[in-house]
């Protein structure tokens, strides 16, 4: 799977300090609101490791959980807390996913995780690229993005952030995805959908 007329970082996609990343966030209780039970999935790719804040969670809903960060220092982060958690069955890599592809053939994911990286300049080959990646049966797309509301403590310019219905746009425009379910509130600052293949 490649990524086409992408390079470099998601635009906007600086972190801050963990300490308070980790208060903006309800990683457990967004992937439950999303439906994202534990069992549903066997192999995922999630985009944007970051510092593991939902790496974790994920990991322990999954089998297998392929994390993506064009950050070393971000892999190296997040591999660190799943030792640290005793989880074996993540893969943490340093790879541009959005200019090189996820590094795989198609189809070898059930479910792919795209959270608060659809700010990209390219949102709707992102998302192909994702539904590309997917095996055909029960896989899904996961996305998940700040409010488009500037009282949020973090997030994106107002002016690149997409709101609630963009993302379902985005996803029907690439002719591979419709919404299962969406907007669904992810307090206290995001909002999510679940894409499916069509």
């Amino acid at each position: 799977v490649q990524a086409r007329g992408l390079d470099g970082r998601v635009r906007e996609s600086g972190m801050p300090p963990s300490t308070l990343w980790e208060t903006l966030l309800d990683p457990a209780g967004t992937l439950d609101r999303l439906g994202f039970r534990s069992g549903r999935h066997s192999r995922v790719a999630e985009l944007g490791c970051g510092y593991g804040t939902f790496s974790i969670p994920l990991a322990r809903r999954v089998s297998k959980l392929h994390t993506f960060d064009i950050d070393a220092e971000m892999v190296e982060c997040s591999s660190l807390r799943a030792e640290q958690e005793g989880l074996r069955n993540i893969q943490a890599e340093v790879r541009d996913v959005v200019k090189s592809g996820y590094g795989m053939q198609a189809g070898k994911f059930d479910a792919v995780v795209l959270f608060n990286i659809l700010h990209c300049d390219a949102p709707v080959e992102m998302l192909r690229d994702a539904a590309l990646a997917l095996s055909p049966g029960d896989s899904r797309i996961y996305a998940m993005h700040w409010r488009y509301d500037a009282s949020t403590p973090r997030g994106p310019p107002l002016h690149i952030r997409p709101r609630e219905e963009q993302l379902c746009e985005w996803a029907e425009a690439t002719g591979l995805l419709t919404a299962e379910s969406g907007p669904v509130a992810c307090p206290p600052w995001h909002y999510g959908w679940v894409f499916k293949l069509v």
